[in-house]
């Protein structure tokens, strides 16, 4: 129901900033919780940020102060600001959408990758 698209990753810096985007399809885009996630290498996947459809956003921790989520429903599009990039930043990033009901389905975008390094 629900096709998404990450896209903007690469190599930057310590301290640089970085937008990744997430294009996504369907009639019912508006309707679904947006998040992003990411997983590093040997590491489990993890909630980076998440704006839900009634308009609420919130954040990992680590992440707190950095990063910014945003959504523009009007194009179906989701976008993540990262700035002040650490090396734990890295990984690869990936795009969510998901019902906002108990055992909602999900769905997942192939991901880009995101590296921090000199």
């Amino acid at each position: 129901q629900v096709q998404l698209v990450e896209s903007g990753g690469g190599l930057v810096q310590p301290g640089g900033s970085l937008r990744l985007s997430c294009a996504g399809s369907g009639s019912s885009f508006r309707s679904y919780d947006m998040g992003w996630y990411r997983q590093a290498p040997g590491k489990q996947r993890e909630l980076v940020a998440v704006f839900t459809s009634a308009g609420r956003t919130n954040y990992a921790d680590s992440v707190k102060g950095r990063f910014t989520i945003s959504r523009d429903n009007a194009k179906n599009m989701v976008y993540l600001q990262m700035n002040s990039l650490k090396p734990e930043d890295t990984a690869v990033y990936y795009c969510n959408a998901r019902q906002p009901l108990p055992g909602g389905k999900d769905y997942w975008g192939k991901g880009t990758l995101v590296t921090v390094s000199l």
